[in-house]
């Protein structure tokens, strides 16, 4: 039997949506590339534990979240701050949703890693605080408070119109 039977599945199934929390949490498209491909080496490495017990994915999501917050502790990776662009012309606005979305981008770069990992998790990944403290390695309080702190943070560092 061969050791990595059903990894190339996995890979193919799961990818893109591991590259968008990889994404989400490095805020860098080539950084989250680098994430993933770490983290899918790894995975690798203990497919056959992994598709025994059957819940890779769950293994792999928790390993992108202590990566990326290892990368930052470490200061290997350096993080790019979104910065808003200016307009091409002076008194030109920027389509709105597209604002709003930048603004949402640069006030997530200057989270913590742990603050910006919940906000992943809680609201683009939809996790309860149960299983996000789980991938997380955490308590489901220290998930509460995490969230709490980044939500205030967010609010004074984006713009209102980002919370319509």
């Amino acid at each position: 039997m061969d050791r990595y039977e059903g990894f190339h599945e996995f890979v193919r199934t799961r990818q893109q949506s591991l590259m968008r929390t990889a994404y989400l949490l490095t805020g860098n498209p080539h950084l989250a590339e680098d994430l993933l491909q770490t983290v899918l080496t790894r995975v690798a490495s203990h497919w056959t534990k992994l598709a025994k017990d059957g819940n890779p994915e769950a293994y792999a999501r928790k390993a992108l979240v202590n990566q990326t917050i290892s990368w930052r502790r470490r200061k290997q990776v350096e993080f790019p701050r979104a910065e808003l662009p200016e307009t091409a012309e002076p008194g030109q606005p920027h389509d709105e949703a597209t604002a709003r979305r930048l603004a949402l981008r640069h006030a997530l770069a200057k989270l913590t890693p742990k603050q910006r990992a919940v906000i992943v998790l809680r609201f683009y990944e939809d996790r309860s605080e149960h299983e996000t403290a789980q991938l997380m390695d955490v308590s489901v309080g220290t998930v509460k408070s995490q969230t709490s702190y980044a939500l205030s943070k967010l609010r004074a560092l984006a713009p209102k119109e980002v919370y319509r």
